[in-house]
């Protein structure tokens, strides 16, 4: 069976581009005509990766299921992993699926299409740290976030009862991972203080180590430096100017000083795998799929999107991996691959950026916002609008009336079962 379009990677935006193109098509055409692959059977917003690993979002209530998103969005869903790629004669190879226990589920498949879209995302770059690898925790999907989280919850519990009472948790990068997650780990350390009998308490230290001179690097430098404050003030400690050397089991090695840790994970740079290299399509430094200005890979049919893509952004440098550019690119594309004749250019159009500084507080900018081309906001207001950036993608694959039944969930179940979840 020739399939007219296959999107290979459910995340933000490759999920966002199936439902759009199966809805345009309908329930007759689109089951037949676009194939969602991805290796996991639920999707999970990317953004709140962090999230799951301090232990503050169930994975497993906030995903959503990929066969339910192509019943309702009339595409067709395919579980597996992509090995290999055939441009010349448009092949995909899919390899074998197995489970847990590495008992066989599903053989290895080839696929033909007519058009690909790859949005395969981009994992951690390392940067070639030695000792990275080994001793680092990464938060590239749900697994990792999770066993991240596992992690966490023991050493929450054995701090507990150690003769130490300290804990101490050294993150690398601080874009907006980095420091989220510094804020959801002081949370969780919060409500759990307040549960435990006062000899039990433990002092939670917190180190985010950047080699850049500030913090949030990509985000204006005012709100870097409310950011910074905020922090501080609740007693994370930011090493700039601080490049890793080295990753030990119990420390990192910086250019600034040895950094101890009981736990380290890794939040700095974005890569793309390097499989990429062998699907036989022009790969930049970083191993993604260079695109034109039309989001073309270098072979005829085939398209790429969202951070597996090196695409020309407005000011010459490429498109910047975040959720709004796959987003956008992903709106473009249901447009290009439903119309017929030359497309029009893409163009990147930076919203603004937004961050999450735990319940009630948050900073951001909004550009071309109400107060000139770079509107700060903060707080309350901000927490809200970095909020809607998540309605807004469920809104996209499940519709507004089942975003409003999800949010309403998410905020009983929070208040039922608390803010932090061990288990």
């Amino acid at each position: 069976m020739q399939n007219q379009i296959v999107i290979v990677g459910g995340g933000a935006g490759g999920l966002e581009l199936a439902a759009l193109l199966g809805r345009r098509l309908g329930p007759h055409e689109g089951p037949r005509k676009v194939v969602l692959i991805d290796r996991a059977i639920f999707h999970l917003w990317k953004p709140s990766l962090h999230e799951v690993a301090a232990g503050s979002l169930d994975s497993r209530q906030e995903g959503l299921d990929y066969l339910m998103l192509a019943r309702r969005n009339h595409f067709r869903f395919m579980l597996g992993e992509v090995e290999g790629l055939d441009p010349v004669a448009r092949r995909l190879r899919l390899a074998e699926t197995r489970d847990v226990e590495g008992a066989l589920l599903i053989g290895a498949r080839v696929l033909n299409y007519e058009r690909l879209v790859l949005a395969t995302g981009a994992g951690s770059h390392l940067f070639d740290t030695p000792g990275a690898a080994e001793h680092a925790c990464l938060l590239e999907d749900v697994a990792d976030a999770e066993a991240f989280h596992r992690r966490l919850a023991a050493l929450f519990l054995s701090s507990a009862y150690d003769s130490r009472r300290l804990l101490r948790i050294a993150i690398v990068g601080a874009g907006a991972t980095g420091v989220e997650l510094a804020t959801e780990l002081l949370e969780g350390h919060a409500v759990l203080s307040a549960a435990l009998d006062p000899t039990e308490r433990f002092t939670l230290e917190v180190t985010v180590a950047e080699a850049a001179p500030r913090i949030l690097g990509g985000l204006p430098e005012a709100v870097a430096a409310k950011a910074a404050r905020a922090l501080k003030a609740r007693g994370v400690r930011l090493a700039v100017g601080a490049r890793v050397t080295r990753v030990r089991a119990d420390s990192l090695e910086t250019s600034v000083g040895e950094i101890p840790a009981d736990l380290i994970v890794w939040a700095a740079g974005v890569k793309a795998g390097e499989i990429n290299r062998t699907f036989g399509l022009a790969t930049g430094r970083l191993n993604q799929f260079v695109v034109d200005d039309r989001l073309r890979a270098s072979a005829p049919g085939v398209y790429a999107m969202g951070d597996c893509a090196e695409a020309p952004g407005p000011d010459g440098r490429p498109v910047p991996a975040r959720a709004q550019a796959a987003s956008q690119e992903a709106a473009y594309l249901a447009r290009v691959l439903t119309r017929p004749g030359d497309p029009e250019p893409y163009h990147y159009r930076d919203r603004g950026s937004l961050i999450s500084l735990g319940p009630g507080h948050g900073l951001g900018s909004l550009m071309g916002g109400l107060a000139g081309p770079d509107f700060l906001i903060e707080g309350l207001v901000a927490r809200w609008a970095y909020m809607a950036l998540h309605l807004e993608h469920h809104r996209v694959v499940v519709g507004l009336r089942r975003t409003v039944l999800l949010a309403l969930s998410r905020l009983i179940h929070r208040r039922v079962s608390g803010r932090l979840k061990l288990h």
